[in-house]
């Protein structure tokens, strides 16, 4: 069982910049798939990024040049940098672990990109 818990997010203007982090309790978090997620309005829950236990990272289209997943398996934390931020980027995000079969989510954290 692992519990994970979101924050950092908020309100930033276009072009800012936001550092989400994630941290998580209750078993082996190294063995983990870290990814982190993301819900805008009225669409469907899509990937951003992920980190699994070997460093190994992969981006969606749209993240790719503008956001940087990282983890820290002494700290138990997964962190996302976003960097030049879009109105499109507006969405509540979320952790997410994942062990073959087993797969836990927080409970995100709203990012609300606008002037």
């Amino acid at each position: 069982q692992v519990r994970l818990v979101e924050s950092g997010g908020g309100l930033v203007q276009p072009g800012g910049s936001l550092r989400l982090s994630c941290a998580a309790s209750g078993s082996i978090f190294s063995v983990y798939t870290m990814g982190w997620y993301r819900q805008g309005p009225g669409k469907q829950r899509e990937l951003v990024a992920d980190i699994n236990s070997g460093g190994s990272t992969k981006y969606a289209d749209s993240a790719k040049g503008r956001f940087t997943i990282s983890r820290d398996n002494a700290r138990k934390t997964v962190t996302l940098q976003m960097n030049s931020l879009k109105p499109e980027d507006t969405a509540v995000y979320y952790c997410k672990a994942s062990y073959r079969a087993d797969g836990y989510w927080g409970q995100g954290t709203q990012v609300t990109v606008s002037s």
